[in-house]
């Protein structure tokens, strides 16, 4: 079984423009439509069993119906869906119950795209709601390739969000882009071993030797396949997982069975 835990997917009406849109704002090549039917198409050409879509939301004001639509189509055909959050959201306990209700396994958060920095008071207020009420939180991590100015989630704001929030979001947090994107010598020196998961969306084709050595020493209990499609190929980033090396126990842990405890599957 193979499970991509970071994908993304936004409303044929808009899917084209969007994709247009962040294609070239980050100098990214899209691998497919952002339609959840061409991530279906993926899947099955790509042998990809379970997808997880992250939505992001940009303003309060889309949570309400991005939630809503995750949770109408969540579990179908294979394909899983995060809720939606933004930090200035005024009824955060209000929109994690109805995430919790939903079925839906936790939030997707993107400080860049929110513009507020991963350790603001905001962001740690929403993440201890979210544990309470044993909902995972995943968050963009390192550089984001449409805002490489300003970094809003690096390693050190990690490391404050622990500590803020020690005893009770251990092992309900996602950093996506192994730990933090293009900063694999700060995740090396700050964050492996901590008790969070990384995920390997985007950037293992990057600097594959270097993610090698996150796993290695993070360790392959706390690692998530994923792509971040359409920004990147499931089947090239499944080769490449495989073309590591690992032992199939390992390689087992990464492609399913971590995410199937996160995913309560």
């Amino acid at each position: 079984m193979v499970i991509d835990f970071h994908t993304h997917t936004f409303p044929d009406k808009i899917a084209a423009q969007t994709i247009k849109f962040l294609s070239e704002k980050g100098n990214v090549k899209p691998y497919r439509e952002g339609t959840l039917d061409s991530l279906k198409a993926s899947m099955k050409k790509s042998g990809v069993d379970i997808s997880v879509v992250l939505p992001v939301a940009t303003a309060p004001k889309q949570v309400a119906s991005i939630n809503k639509l995750s949770a109408a189509e969540n579990g179908r055909d294979g394909v899983f869906f995060a809720g939606a959050i933004h930090p200035d959201c005024e009824n955060v306990e209000e929109i994690l119950d109805f995430v919790k209700s939903s079925g839906l396994f936790g939030i997707k958060i993107h400080p860049d795209y929110q513009g507020v920095y991963f350790d603001d008071e905001r962001y740690i207020h929403i993440m201890r709601e979210a544990a309470k009420r044993d909902l995972i939180t995943v968050t963009h991590a390192g550089v984001d390739v449409g805002y490489p100015e300003d970094v809003h989630c690096t390693p050190q704001m990690v490391l404050n969000v622990l500590d803020r929030l020690s005893g009770l979001i251990e092992n309900k947090l996602v950093l996506a882009h192994m730990g933090g994107c293009d900063l694999p010598d700060e995740v090396l020196e700050k964050l492996v071993g901590k008790p969070v998961y990384f995920d390997t969306s985007f950037v293992i084709d990057h600097y594959p030797e270097k993610c090698e050595e996150i796993i290695r020493k993070h360790g392959f209990d706390k690692i998530l396949f994923a792509t971040d499609s359409p920004w990147s190929g499931q089947k090239k980033f499944i080769n490449i997982i495989n073309g590591y090396g690992f032992s199939k126990e390992e390689t087992e842990k990464i492609f399913h069975i971590n995410a199937e405890k996160l995913l309560n599957i």
